[in-house]
């Protein structure tokens, strides 16, 4: 039976396909809610593939599926099909089986600070389990700078007074233990101060600090009071950047991601004890032509499948479906019961977005990255030829329109110079004389105001493009020229047309669509510049939406109006900050009696 008449018989039900070489051999294994719908879009004709999801599929020679009863039957048999047969297109992940810990040497003379994988009955204390690397270092190294330890590599007490003291010393961020001025019984002191601090027993550690500092100020030891002094103070910061997340659910994984074209970033914040204690980033390439939601779950398959710690709860941006499959699978492989949410309020869900964030930023760089290993100016010479432009397009904008249901539209303006972002010079605008959702009217008023502010020389829109790129097609090009019509401005002007994955496909001009070779800089480019478009307009949304909640919230309080509202808006940035705020601090903004108020509705 070949693949067309397989094809034809795929089934509407939830099941594993296995997809195998000329050799026979398995080179990507999935599943599928439905088989039928998920494997038929690989061999489509009309599926617009990127160059190296079309490469996997030109070494398909034949394909296998197994029904199962569920998703989450699927999702176990998918796990065990890659484990046993590692195909070459699947996330594979290194088998991480051994969680880092710190190792404290209080068994030693001199105790020393370092990451190890196992733990053993050698009279040391043993900090973790952390749940990554840059986890353990970021910690020991913040260990360092508080309590001022040695980053060299030398032997203690065999190397005290071999050899001068190093530039760390000299800069105030080491001891000196190599002087010799430091016994080994106060050197066990500092390392069971920071037995303390990694047992998260800070109070107990302030108040000896405080105590040890009120006794060398008594003495006339002002340096060494002051050197005290600055410990408890970058422990308090400490403590403070290091807020409790939540107070019921101890260990959250916060798993976001970014994706473009045919590469994925993935972030994980991780907090531990109710705190985040730190964050991993991982990249991918989409050879398999999942879309980025598909690829969420498989890389969480793939992440927790390679020994990772599996936490109380996974918080990620994923339909109910899927959270509770995925719940299933977890708590099976725990043992335990684990929470999977997609969470859209409270401290977790700001975590979240913040991850996408820093996602997004990830993703940027890594773009910028390759252009550079790709020449900008070769992206800029290529898109000069394709489009036909008269110069080469040096300063090119770009304009994104977004709404929600056609309410709080916003428009965004980003500027690429020589083939680099010139956030400096991005704008944003509030829509004012269009109301609904109407793209083409809004996209008409933005362009109208950056252009009839050209001659306005302290504006920031006094220099010309050599390029006009729009995000939508040719609806949206024609507006955005009729307003250059109407003002004579004579630019090259595009839109950026997407396909239906939301991924740049094409320009349209005034001929019709002009196709760029995906595989070429000029394509690279003009995806990077509508992503950072869109991702530009969306932030504003959010922020104005942001704003408008926070209104509405602080307009339920009597005794505050627009005036009251304002002034605390502009001292406290934030309703999170005024929900903490306590009574002193409200009343160095409002009366004590609207403070009162204001302290009384958030506690309620």
């Amino acid at each position: 039976m070949n693949i067309s008449e397989k094809l034809a018989k795929l089934p509407d039900l939830p099941g594993v396909y296995i997809m195998r070489n000329a050799s026979g051999s398995i080179i990507y294994v999935g599943k599928a809610k439905n088989l039928k719908n998920r494997v038929r879009q690989y061999f489509h004709d009309s599926a617009n593939h990127m160059p190296k999801v079309t490469a996997m599929v030109s070494n398909i020679a034949d394909f296998e599926y197994i029904i199962t009863d569920s998703e989450v039957e699927a999702l176990c048999l998918e796990s065990n099909l890659i484990k046993a047969n590692r195909p070459k297109y699947n996330i594979l992940l290194k088998d991480d089986k051994h969680y880092p810990y710190i190792k404290i040497t209080l068994n030693e003379e001199y105790p020393r600070i370092m990451q190890v994988r196992q733990i053993e009955k050698d009279g040391a204390r043993y900090f973790g389990p952390y749940p990554g690397n840059n986890t353990v270092k970021n910690n020991i190294e913040t260990v360092k700078k508080v309590f001022k330890l040695p980053h060299c590599k030398k032997s203690f007490p065999k190397d005290i007074g071999k050899s001068r003291p190093c530039l760390y010393y000299h800069m105030g961020q080491c001891q000196g233990i190599c002087k010799g001025d430091v016994s080994a019984e106060k050197y066990r002191g500092i390392y069971k101060e920071i037995c303390a601090f990694l047992d998260g027993n800070h109070k107990e550690l302030l108040e000896n600090l405080t105590k040890q500092m009120q006794n060398a100020a008594e003495r006339l030891e002002f340096e060494k009071a002051a050197s005290l002094r600055d410990k408890a103070v970058s422990i308090r910061n400490l403590e403070e950047s290091q807020k409790v997340i939540s107070e019921k659910i101890r260990d959250i994984d916060i798993i976001s991601y970014a994706g473009d074209m045919d590469i994925i970033v993935f972030r994980i914040f991780y907090v531990r004890g109710g705190k985040m204690v730190g964050n991993d980033s991982f990249r991918f390439e989409n050879e398999a032509g999942l879309t980025n939601e598909a690829f969420l779950l498989e890389f969480v398959r793939a992440y927790y499948d390679s020994g990772r710690m599996i936490p109380e709860m996974v918080a990620m941006r994923c339909d109910a479906d899927s959270a509770e499959s995925y719940r299933e699978y977890l708590t099976q492989k725990k043992g335990k019961k684990v929470i999977v949410r997609n969470p859209v309020r409270g401290e977790i869900s700001a975590l979240l977005e913040m991850a996408e964030k820093n996602a997004a930023v990830t993703l940027s760089e890594y773009r910028i990255d390759i252009l550079s290993k790709n020449n900008k100016d070769k992206a800029l010479k290529e898109l000069q030829q394709n489009l036909a432009l008269p110069e080469i397009p040096k300063r090119i904008e770009a304009y994104d329109i977004s709404n929600t249901s056609g309410s709080e539209n916003v428009g965004s303006m980003i500027v690429f110079e020589n083939g680099k972002p010139k956030k400096s010079a991005y704008k944003r605008f509030k829509i004012e004389g269009t109301v609904g959702m109407n793209d083409y009217d809004c996209m008409k008023e933005v362009l109208s105001r950056r252009f009839l502010r050209y001659h306005d020389k302290s504006s920031g829109f006094d220099v010309l493009p050599d390029l006009i790129l729009i995000d939508g097609g040719a609806g949206h090009l024609s507006a955005a020229q009729e307003v250059m019509k109407i003002l004579d401005i004579d630019i090259p002007a595009f839109g950026m047309v997407k396909d239906n994955k939301h991924r740049t496909r094409d320009l349209v001009g005034n001929d019709g669509e002009v196709s760029l070779p995906v595989v070429s800089s000029a394509f690279r480019l003009v995806t990077f510049i509508q992503d950072e478009a869109h991702r530009f307009a969306i932030s504003y949304h959010k922020t104005l939406r942001s704003r408008r909640n926070l209104n509405s919230t602080l307009d339920k309080i009597d005794g505050i109006g627009e005036k009251r509202r304002k002034s605390l808006l502009k001292h406290f940035k934030s309703i999170e900050n005024i929900k903490n705020a306590d009574l002193n601090e409200l009343c160095e903004v409002l009366d004590k009696r609207s403070a009162e108020n204001v302290y009384n509705y958030f506690r309620k």
